[in-house]
């Protein structure tokens, strides 16, 4: 089967040149660096501790993947931490946490040439994969060359379940080659299981995206940022097309009742910067940019968080935070950043990506989880209008957030576990 999917996809090579020449007209950054997306790249120095190798798609991931990529840095200095992404904004993330203490290059296209050449330039001695990152040939020849897998904050929802459950042996397959699979939640590991995966390398270990510092320079700078804004602000996080005009429409309902109400839209995707300008514009809404650097109009209404790498920032001078991904079916962004500032979280009904975070949430009271978009702006008018229930249901969050600390730890014992049967 794996001989056919390679086929299939060195068949699409033209089709996946074509969408990053398509993407690269409103994102110029896809089409540069190419040749990685191939494996070619110049090979970095030999170092005499091991080689890990740690896999992070885009922002979302990379995140989740700092404190992991600090303690790894820590634990290892003789070492090399090698950091991959997809997409460009992911590349920028790497390079704002981490500069030149990791090695970073995008993954390659799940071609076995390519693979090959990347396994044979950087020589991996432990892979950590993020999530449900399951590509077929990149996990065979880095099994085949030695390298241990681990995968880290593993999910698999229902959805995504059935979908790899119809090539039921190619996925047990695939799911053979790991070493160990770090779960999020007990659902997750059941499915995993279910799919083919060996229960002796499957554990719960939670999710990493808890592990949240809030360090005092990151509380200092939303200060400032709160008194230069002096209003309360609805923070849209990570929101999708379609989201910003349901957005707006609650934002002018929440207005007539609290006229000082500032929106500050965060889209998910960079290339979508302007056209979510343009929207607010259209709407007649006094709107400015972030990225312009300078004071805020006293008429504004609008921020545009055209930036990259604030939004835990943003997320800090929030009076309530609207969750994107969630009104459409997408599954969902991850609340969590907002939780750890205690801020008041409301979503829709689309969270499957991020189900057991949206349980541990609602369940406590942190977060809301609307039916329809018609809720949410008596669900605003509720929340701006009593204080005191903004900071319970805050409080709330803060404390999902703590009690769930400590995958870090448990990801990292594996990891220990796993190093000490490398090649030497």
């Amino acid at each position: 089967m794996r001989y056919l999917y390679s086929a299939l996809l060195y068949l699409l090579v033209p089709v996946l040149l074509l969408r990053v020449l398509w993407r690269s007209r409103r994102a110029p950054a896809y089409r540069r660096r190419l040749a990685e997306r191939f494996g070619l790249f110049p090979a970095p120095a030999p170092v005499p501790g091991p080689v890990i190798w740690v896999h992070a798609v885009s922002v979302g991931e990379t995140l989740a993947a700092a404190p992991l990529v600090h303690a790894l840095l820590q634990r290892h200095p003789g070492g090399r931490v090698v950091v991959t992404t997809t997409t460009p904004t992911g590349s920028a993330r790497v390079a704002d946490l981490f500069g030149a203490s990791v090695f970073h290059v995008y993954l390659p296209w799940d071609l076995p040439g390519a693979v090959r050449r990347f396994l044979a330039r950087l020589q991996p001695d432990l892979l950590i994969l993020l999530e449900t990152e399951l590509w077929p040939n990149l996990l065979h020849y880095t099994h085949v060359s030695g390298c241990r897998i681990v995968l880290a904050n593993a999910r698999m929802s229902e959805r995504s379940a059935r979908g790899y459950g119809r090539l039921a042996g190619f996925t047990r397959e695939v799911l053979g080659n790991l070493d160990a699979l770090a779960c999020q939640a007990q659902a997750d590991a059941a499915r995993l299981e279910a799919l083919g995966a060996a229960p002796s390398r499957v554990s719960v270990t939670g999710s990493l995206k808890f592990d949240i510092d809030i360090d005092p320079v990151q509380r200092e700078a939303a200060q400032r940022l709160q008194a230069a804004l002096g209003r309360p602000v609805l923070l849209g996080a990570s929101t999708h097309a379609g989201e910003e005009a349901l957005l707006l429409d609650a934002f002018a309902a929440a207005r007539e009742h609290e006229p000082a109400l500032l929106l500050l839209l965060v889209p998910r995707h960079p290339e979508r910067f302007d056209e979510v300008y343009r929207l607010c514009r259209e709407r007649g809404w006094p709107v400015a940019r972030r990225s312009a650097g300078e004071p805020l109009p006293a008429d504004c209404a609008v921020l545009l968080g055209d930036t990259m790498g604030e939004l835990r920032l943003f997320c800090g001078v929030a009076s309530v935070c609207v969750v994107g991904g969630s009104f459409i079916p997408h599954g969902g962004q991850n609340p969590l950043e907002a939780a750890a500032w205690g801020v008041p979280l409301l979503c829709g009904p689309q969270m499957y990506n991020f189900s057991e975070i949206t349980r541990l949430l609602t369940e406590a009271g942190a977060m809301r989880q609307l039916a329809d978009p018609q809720q949410l702006a008596p669900a605003l008018a509720e929340l701006l209008g009593d204080a005191g229930l903004r900071a319970q249901v805050g409080r709330a969050g803060e404390a999902v957030v703590e009690r769930n600390r400590g995958a870090l730890a448990r990801v990292l014992g594996l990891v220990d576990e796993l190093l000490a049967q490398r090649r030497i």
